[in-house]
């Protein structure tokens, strides 16, 4: 019977990984056309617009764990998501692709939002209890942060062979897409969650560490789709965006619906080790000015420690 169970896992896993993978493809492509269209900036695009769609996983996770009282998966998950995008995502990036430069401006002020973020975060879990209050200001804050990144993002206009279109067709491709990505998404969690539970792992280090992998995939396919397609920035603006996004809106919109009870001390060391990790990301795209593969290096190993230092 459980030889069974893991089997399902496993082939449920496989499924997944394909729905995000078909998903992402067209979520990606459509994004792409919406933006030049209107005139986004290729780093505004990801930064809002794709990063909620990649990290609507995350969101619904939050919701529905809060509301069944799991509130250690919520924050295992957000936090473990936003440390493992901004790391192990972006290291893997480095190391599959191109040397590829990035607005240093930009990544300062955008990354600074991010890791403020993560700070108020931290400061609210520690407490072990998150309030409807604390949950509406973490969502609130991620509005706060997008204004302040729009401010200091390019005006320039994606370029694509295609001719500008706003046809409903485009939306509705991508929010079709951004829907698998999420299905997608839910299915590998959940396969993921099967296994681990079989291998007896504790429920806020279950989620920090393997649901947050299975989070972030949409954002590691989507980010290899853009990047493929040479829309680097739209790609650095999905993963710093993500990161984001879990630190505030994503961590914050369950318990302003349902309040959450958490264990405090794991969370609060687990939040410290994410808001490390982000300073050194953030300082090392803003001082080079690049991704490369030695810099892939660097942010996996940073991530790999984690399971050193938590677990």
């Amino acid at each position: 019977m459980l030889a069974f169970e893991l089997l399902a896992s496993i082939l449920a896993f496989i499924f997944g990984v394909f729905l995000l993978t078909y998903s992402s493809e067209k979520a990606v492509e459509h994004s792409v056309v919406i933006a030049s269209a209107w005139g986004i900036s290729p780093i505004m695009i990801g930064l809002l617009l794709v990063s909620i769609g990649t990290d609507l996983p995350e969101i619904s996770n939050s919701i529905v764990s809060s509301a069944l009282g799991h509130g250690n998966i919520n924050v295992g998950d957000s936090i473990g998501s936003a440390l493992t995008q901004i790391t192990l995502v972006l290291g893997i990036i480095a190391l599959l692709v191109r040397e590829f430069k990035v607005d240093k401006k930009e990544i300062a002020v955008i990354g600074g939002c991010e890791i403020l973020a993560l700070i108020i975060a931290v400061s609210v879990v520690e407490k072990g209890y998150i309030s409807r209050v604390n949950g509406f200001l973490l969502v609130f804050s991620w509005f706060i942060f997008m204004l302040i990144s729009r401010t200091v993002t390019k005006k320039d206009k994606l370029k694509v062979d295609k001719p500008l279109s706003r046809k409903p067709r485009h939306f509705l491709m991508a929010f079709l897409g951004f829907i698998g990505v999420a299905v997608g998404s839910y299915i590998v969690v959940e396969s993921l969650l099967e296994m681990s539970k079989i291998f007896n792992i504790s429920e806020y280090l279950m989620s920090f560490f393997v649901a947050s992998i299975g989070t972030s995939l949409p954002e590691l396919v989507v980010d290899l789709t853009a990047i493929r397609k040479r829309e680097y920035e739209l790609a650095i603006g999905d993963i710093i965006g993500s990161s984001l996004v879990d630190a505030s809106l994503s961590i914050g919109i369950g318990p302003m619906l349902f309040t959450n009870v958490i264990s405090g001390g794991i969370a609060f060391l687990s939040g410290l080790y994410a808001i490390l990790t982000s300073i050194l990301v953030v300082s090392a795209l803003a001082l080079r000015g690049k991704v490369d593969k030695k810099a892939g290096v660097f942010f996996i190993a940073i991530y790999l420690f984690s399971y050193i230092l938590l677990y």
